[in-house]
């Protein structure tokens, strides 16, 4: 016995040397990081959730909402650094990419769209380290058919980084739960309630619609639309505390972050705090663990149906977690899951990585599909021409629709941030020439040149910012929201 104690004690002093070496190594490595900012730094006060009750208005939120961005002015944007006083900073006042230049329509805030004949009402949740600009196309889209659409900003974000180095995925569900209901109050009693969710927002969308099913008393939604929702993140979020344990030593602040860049995007931060990606994991963990009870309860057959719009390839979100831990513990209720495929005709197919497309091949042979799957892929083999083709659920039977789109030459696949954005759009897209209000357009940007020359890692240059298939997207959005609203 005292051999196995004392076996015991050496193997657990090994693991703490190796731990401790681990956690010291990573902190010098983050001191490699560049130099931290005002934006990085600055505490502006944002909202908790245990600031935030159930008699809670959404006046309430954008009065709290009003004191963090004037916080925001004399904390950060007074305070920027003679050398970060460039026209590619976004906190330069009154450079061509501070968004407050946008004035009412600065889409960092929370923002609503009255139609002139309310139809039904619209909840609107952006992703994590955007604004409320990345769901303003949609919202658009759901105001022409009549919805009142609130897209509200979630704590910590549409300000500086450092809204994030100390917020909690409970925070952003305190803001879900206030806006849903407003918009059920809104839209009135009897009118369809939409709930839309991209990337982060998408996790809290479900885990709204599921906390309804367990009882919370909150308004339930009728129909749900997922933009590469946040269901499966990469293991290594969850790691994030351990490479946040040293940061409140000065010597190692840095340690809070995994990414310090430049801040040139208007709406959304460049730098990545650790506990970001902590709150995702820890939001993910709890919203499979709810699907997976609810699901053995049978309590499922009650969730809205779901319409989710995904990536083949995706390096923020898992395609397979959206699949096997949501879509396939979904009852037959009429759900769908969109695809989109890579570009089979690119002349960079032969680059692509050979697991690509695996999934997709599993899909079109199982037979135990109770929702309906669509790929919006090559027509063909030798054509950038696009399809969508559908099946399911029950014994493979395809049905394929062209589109009338098709992939641009130069784009091998979409990407994460770029399923909720037209190619019109005037930050991210490519169309046209760069509006007066922002001097610029991500989307057209494509540097080449020597390596380590610039601020920016180049492939932050090469991700697409813009959906080439946004029409029909949008499209099938509004088709999805007007059979709720016609009560089918």
């Amino acid at each position: 016995m005292k051999k196995a104690a004392r076996l015991l004690a050496n193997f657990l002093g090994i693991l703490f040397v190796v731990f401790l070496t681990i956690l010291v190594g990573r902190g010098f490595q983050a001191r490699g990081l560049p130099e931290l900012k005002p934006w990085h730094r600055a505490s502006l006060g944002d909202v908790r959730a245990g600031e935030l009750p159930d008699t809670a208005t959404l006046a309430d939120y954008l009065k709290r909402e009003d004191a963090v961005f004037a916080a925001l002015k004399t904390k950060v944007l007074a305070d920027v650094p003679a050398g970060d006083r460039t026209s590619a900073n976004r906190y330069l006042a009154g450079g061509p990419l501070d968004p407050t230049r946008l004035g009412a329509a600065d889409g960092n805030r929370t923002f609503e769209l009255r139609p002139e004949t309310i139809q039904g009402g619209a909840l609107l949740l952006h992703g994590l380290t955007d604004g409320p600009y990345s769901v303003r196309p949609i919202a658009e889209t759901l105001r022409k058919l009549g919805y009142y659409t609130l897209a509200p900003r979630m704590p910590g974000h549409g300000t500086a980084p450092a809204g994030l180095v100390s917020v909690e995925w409970q925070d952003w569900m305190s803001v879900v739960r206030l806006a849903a209901r407003h918009v059920r109050t809104t839209a009135g009693a009897g009118k369809p309630f939409v709930l839309v969710g991209y990337s982060n927002g998408g996790a809290l969308a479900v885990k709204y619609a599921q906390d309804v099913l367990e009882g919370s008393g909150l308004p339930r939604p009728d129909r749900i639309v997922l933009m590469s929702p946040m269901i499966g993140v990469t293991p290594f979020a969850g790691f994030a505390r351990v490479a946040m344990l040293l940061h409140r030593i000065p010597y190692f602040e840095r340690n809070a972050w995994l990414d310090v860049v430049p801040e040139y995007n208007p709406y959304k931060y460049n730098s990545f705090p650790a506990n970001a990606g902590l709150q995702t994991s820890r939001l993910t963990q709890a919203l499979n663990a709810q699907t997976e009870r609810l699901a053995a309860g049978g309590r499922l057959k009650d969730l809205a149906p779901v319409l989710a719009f995904q990536s083949l390839v995706d390096a923020t979100v898992s395609t397979e977690a959206i699949v096997h831990r949501l879509f396939d513990r979904l009852p037959a209720n009429g759900s769908e899951l969109v695809l989109f495929d890579v570009n089979r005709e690119s002349t960079l197919a032969p680059f692509l990585t050979p697991p690509e497309g695996k999934l997709l091949t599993d899909l079109r042979a199982r037979t135990d599909l109770t929702y309906r799957l669509t790929a919006v892929t090559n027509a063909r083999r030798d054509t950038r021409d696009v399809v969508a083709r559908s099946w399911g659920p029950g014994p493979p039977r395809f049905e394929e629709t062209a589109l009338g789109l098709a992939w641009p030459p130069d784009v091998f696949s979409l990407s994460h941030v770029a399923i909720p954005f037209p190619e019109s759009d005037d930050l991210y897209g490519r169309l046209g020439e760069p509006p007066p209000t922002f001097g610029l357009r991500l989307g057209r940007i494509g540097p080449r040149g020597e390596r380590a020359v610039l601020t920016v890692p180049f492939d932050q240059w090469m991700r697409l910012t813009w959906n080439p298939f946004f029409p029909y997207l949008a499209e099938r959005a509004a088709a999805w929201a007007a059979i709720s609203s016609s009560g089918r």
